[in-house]
């Protein structure tokens, strides 16, 4: 038996070798904690874009992130919609940091989206606005940045030295966020020394972050940046003034309630005056509706339609039955019809590029049928309106019939009402256009705006939960396909409407949360929707969770949430 003598060093143990499997199948053998970035190294990825991150067992992770356990692993591009958050957060932490070292007392906020980037506003000595030479200055240190190739680094600090740091900055509102949250350790992302919250997944380095366009507008400036359908070219600007009116009128709104973070909402809650701010909010939308059913008034004499539009869980139906009893209480007695009973029957249905049915597309309404009604209902005939059968996936008719009287408004909604095409045989002159959509003024903190598709899915998630016996699991993988549709039918014919509303509350990501939190728990990490799921948990637990029972019987959450005083 040989044995090792005293002076001989043991042999190292071997590695821990971990198995990676990628897209294509191909399997590689990694020893234990290899960063994902190590597999790629400084490669760019299809098409020459560059990697910004990747999902390992379906959640999204840094290029820096140690593989500890056999993994399935994709990397994520601006092709990808997961890249393309990294990169909205990664150019927001770029413009951030060189507005911090170019103008330090100034005070700069990612406002919202608007149409294809981000406004964003630039305050300095209390005066709001930016010249054309500051925005001159600030587009060329961050070139200047990008160009360099700074890291993007990722760190770990306790929670007080994440308080102290921002108390000692005046970055008051992520001291806020910060209140009701007790971790150990904060994550922290800096460039060259710059901190801020880190809020997800960040690029490894300035130089992915080569595309963008920055654009005076109005009080503010836009960053423009690619897409996921044009990975490689930054989309251009194009105003959508009644949306940046409705954005600004809600702002202000906030500011004067002193409501604009969630930090601040959660003091609101945490000091048991939420049901006060609640009937301010709802307030505030009768308020709106009112007006909007006093413009139709005005034009009574030639509106005969009414045509109401917008995306998904945007609050279109609730918003046609509060908006039916304003135009009563003017006199006017308004008659709905449902675009849906002109489905055509199943086996005409369009269908996708994956062969499966496609009911967001406006083929799969009987366009020649619905506008021969309009035309007849608008000249004072009678018709037999059809009843679509989804279950036999057919129309039906039932003896429903139909006149319009002289004082009678026509009220259509639906995704496509907006589209010309729908209601192409009535005269422009009677129609009048309203487009809903929730655009929520609250931010995170004043580097990190709240997404409005992310307030919709929740809205969806919860109310296909409640009335249509869907798990999160479906409603996440019906999502894209939502998505596709409204970017397809229903954003491109936005600018064609007469009048906006927004139905945001901005309390009603509390009131979600304790509803959506176990649901998107059920969602495990052997299926991709899993990372959104994951996403979505972490944006809930930076709030406080506020009791449904406040909210009145008529508001457009009682869509979502059930409980509602109308019947859908």
């Amino acid at each position: 038996m040989n044995t090792p003598s005293a002076a001989e060093p043991a042999a190292p143990p071997s590695p821990r070798m971990l198995s990676v499997t990628f897209p294509d199948g191909a399997c590689k053998q990694v020893p234990l904690n290899t960063t994902v970035g190590a597999l790629v190294g400084e490669r760019d990825g299809p098409d020459g874009l560059y990697y910004l991150g990747a999902t390992v067992n379906h959640d999204v992770v840094s290029l820096t992130y140690p593989l500890e356990t056999d993994s399935e692993l994709s990397m994520l591009t601006l092709a990808d919609s997961h890249g393309e958050r990294i990169y909205r957060r990664s150019l927001s932490l770029l413009m951030a940091r060189t507005i911090k070292e170019l103008f330090p007392e100034a005070r700069f906020t990612v406002e919202h989206s608007l149409g294809s980037g981000l406004y964003c506003t630039f305050e300095v000595d209390g005066h709001q606005g930016i010249t054309d030479e500051q925005l001159s200055q600030i587009d060329a240190r961050a070139r200047e940045l990008v160009a360099k190739g700074v890291p993007i680094e990722r760190h770990k600090v306790t929670f007080q030295q994440a308080v102290e740091r921002f108390e000692a900055e005046g970055q008051h509102d992520k001291v806020n966020l910060l209140r009701f949250r007790n971790p150990p350790k904060i994550v922290l992302y800096s460039i060259e020394g710059f901190s801020d919250l880190g809020h997800g997944v960040v690029a490894p380095s300035t130089k992915a972050l080569n595309l963008f366009e920055l654009v005076r507008y109005e009080e503010g400036f836009m960053i423009q940046f690619p897409d996921t359908q044009n990975p490689a070219e930054v989309r251009p600007f194009t105003p959508i003034p009644y949306l940046y009116q409705i954005f600004k009128e809600h702002k202000g709104w906030g500011r004067i309630l002193g409501l604009t973070t969630v930090g601040q909402l959660n003091e609101i809650i945490a000091r048991r005056e939420i049901d006060g701010f609640i009937k301010i909010a709802e307030a505030l939308h009768e308020k709106k509706i009112a007006r909007v059913a006093d413009e139709i008034y005005k034009h009574h004499d030639r509106i005969r339609t009414l045509l109401i539009a917008g995306p998904s869980c945007a609050g279109k139906t609730t918003l046609t039955k509060r908006l039916a009893i304003q135009l009563r209480v003017n006199g006017l007695r308004p008659r709905s019809v449902s675009v849906d009973d002109y489905f055509v029957n199943r086996d005409d249905t369009p269908r996708d590029a994956a062969g499966n049915y496609d009911f967001e597309h406006i083929e799969a309404i009987d366009l020649a049928l619905f506008n021969e009604h309009l035309m007849r209902l608008i000249e004072g005939e009678e018709v037999e309106l059809p009843r679509f059968n989804f279950e036999k996936g057919e129309r039906e008719y039932r003896g429903d019939r139909l006149r319009l009287a002289p004082d009678e408004i026509l009220i259509l909604e639906g995704i496509h009402c907006l589209n010309p095409r729908l209601s192409a045989t009535v005269d422009e002159d009677h129609k009048f256009r309203i487009y809903v959509s929730a655009l929520t003024q609250l931010n995170l903190d004043h580097n990190s705006r709240i997404s409005t598709t992310d307030n919709r899915l929740l809205r969806r998630l919860v109310r296909d939960y409640q009335f249509r016996g869907h798990s999160a699991l479906t409603t996440l993988r019906m999502w894209p396909s939502v998505r596709e549709g409204e970017k397809r039918w229903i954003f491109p014919t936005q600018h064609q409407a007469d009048i906006a509303f927004n139905s945001a509350l901005d309390y009603e990501l509390a009131v979600l949360k304790p509803m959506a939190e176990p649901l998107l728990a059920e969602v495990k990490p052997d299926v991709p929707e899993y990372a959104t799921a994951r996403r979505m948990q972490e944006f809930l637990s930076y709030f406080v969770a506020a009791p449904e029972d406040m909210v009145p019987k008529a508001s457009i959450l009682r869509e979502y949430i059930g409980g509602s005083s109308f019947k859908y």
